[in-house]
């Protein structure tokens, strides 16, 4: 026996030797993990910030610090974040930072919901009275329950954090906004921080909750770890800005536009993947129909100023009607949600863009209807005083052949079917073989045809 344990008990004694040091190692380094929370409010913030917490779990970091700049946001995400926070197992410091930042709205419940919460010089926090969607105060019985619920919610929320009730109260009721000084004046917040290193200080010492325990930090020498979102998370994320949604919107729509004028697959997909992306930006902020509307008459008056002879007139109504549509694209913001409105600056350049673009096509328009017209009775075409297309002349199917439809050739619109009576789809091309009367008789074009190229978009 003693023969078998000896080797044993050395063998212990080899480990511990080895693994003792690495215990006090780790816990002379504490990790604090940093998660930036900026911009709207929204349900790929509230994932990013269960996996953060996660993550920070997992890693047995000391503390997380949530470093907050945000206008507000939707109310369902607010309250997956908050909940996130008040049951996390690791101390969960909210920081409004940097100087010049706000926790409005949304940002007020999810700042008073950390176990410490700091701000930094310049900073303000509040203004988290619910409205309606237009902006307008909400009245009557559905009023007073949102007003209530959400009374009671930031409520709890100071009760569990030990922080003043009446001025988290007041600023749903009162929609009253504080400073950095009074903020920490009216024990809304616990103290200011203009650095980050002044946080971890400000927290070293103090005993705080995490989930349903409490925990004193040590935060000395502590490893900071930057968890900021993973990249589709921030594409997302980045979407919710008003001006990209409305960007995208726009283009998205161009890119239809150009694909029912010119079929070839390229443009339509763009353009619906374009227009996807806006829609999910737009589910993320105050969009008002209204606005929505006047930008869809816009475009399709340009869509049937290239179709008509209008001398730019219905052009021009077009961009007042996207001027008008994109400045009130927007509403004000509704319960949690943030102010929202596209930029003038980036209205005045993509109006700019559709006028050029505008010119660009109906001038192309202008000289395919006033060019000569081909003469009568050439190339085997008809000489009975109609308009004759020559034989051989290319062109493309606008509306299928089933027998009979539409293709473009000569730089016109005609009738026309196949010369064997065949079905073809838009935007086959086919050369002209025929004509009865205004009925043109067509055949797919070959290998070595082409159809030809409608500049008139129409």
């Amino acid at each position: 026996m003693r023969v078998v344990v000896r080797p044993i008990a050395l063998l212990v004694v080899a480990l511990g030797l080895v693994l003792l040091p690495a215990g006090p190692a780790r816990a002379a380094t504490p990790l604090v993990v940093v998660m930036p929370l900026t911009g709207v409010v929204d349900q790929v913030m509230a994932g990013y910030v269960h996996d953060g917490l996660a993550h920070a779990e997992r890693e047995g970091a000391a503390a997380v610090v949530l470093q907050i700049d945000t206008p507000g946001g939707l109310l369902d995400a607010m309250r997956s974040i908050t909940q996130e926070i008040l049951g996390s197992p690791v101390p969960v410091i909210t920081w409004v930072a940097p100087q010049g930042a706000r926790a409005a709205s949304a940002g007020t419940f999810i700042t008073l919901a950390g176990a410490l919460a700091l701000m930094a010089p310049g900073t303000n926090i509040g203004a988290a009275s619910p409205v309606g969607a237009g902006g307008q105060d909400l009245t009557g019985t559905e009023g007073q329950k949102v007003m209530n619920d959400t009374i009671a919610n930031i409520t709890a929320i100071a009760e569990a954090r030990h922080r003043n009730v009446a001025w988290a109260v007041s600023a749903v009721r009162n929609a009253t906004s504080s400073s950095a000084n009074e903020a920490v004046s009216a024990g809304a917040v616990d103290g200011i921080a203009a650095t980050l290193p002044d946080v971890l200080a400000f927290a070293s010492g103090r005993p705080l909750l995490a989930g349903t325990h409490t925990v004193t930090l040590s935060l000395e020498g502590a490893q900071i770890e930057e968890l900021g979102m993973n990249p589709v998370q921030q594409l997302l994320h980045l979407l919710a800005d008003p001006n990209l949604a409305f960007i995208l919107f726009v283009l998205g729509a161009y890119g239809l536009i150009l694909e029912f004028a010119h079929p070839n697959l390229v443009t339509g997909a763009l353009g619906g993947v374009a227009l996807v992306l806006a829609f999910i930006g737009f589910g993320s902020l105050p969009v008002n129909l209204g606005g929505l509307l006047l930008l869809v008459i816009a475009l399709v008056l340009f869509a049937v100023d290239v179709t008509v002879t209008s001398h730019g007139v219905i052009t021009l109504v077009g961009l007042v009607c996207f001027v008008l549509g994109a400045g009130a694209l927007y509403t004000q913001p509704g319960p949690f949600e943030p102010s929202a409105g596209v930029a003038w600056p980036v209205i005045a350049t993509m109006a700019g863009f559709s006028a050029a673009f505008m010119l660009l096509v109906v001038a192309a328009a202008w000289r395919v209807r006033h060019r000569p017209r081909l003469p009568i009775g050439l190339g085997g075409s008809v000489a009975d005083g109609t308009v004759a297309v020559p034989v051989g002349m290319p062109g493309s199917v606008r509306r299928p052949l089933t027998p009979i439809g539409t293709v473009y050739a000569g730089g016109e619109e005609w009738s026309a079917r196949s010369v064997d009576g065949g079905a073809m789809e838009r935007g086959a091309p086919v050369r002209v073989v025929g004509q009865e009367g205004l009925l043109l008789i067509v055949e797919r074009a070959g290998p070595g045809g082409s159809a030809e190229v409608e500049v008139a978009g129409r």
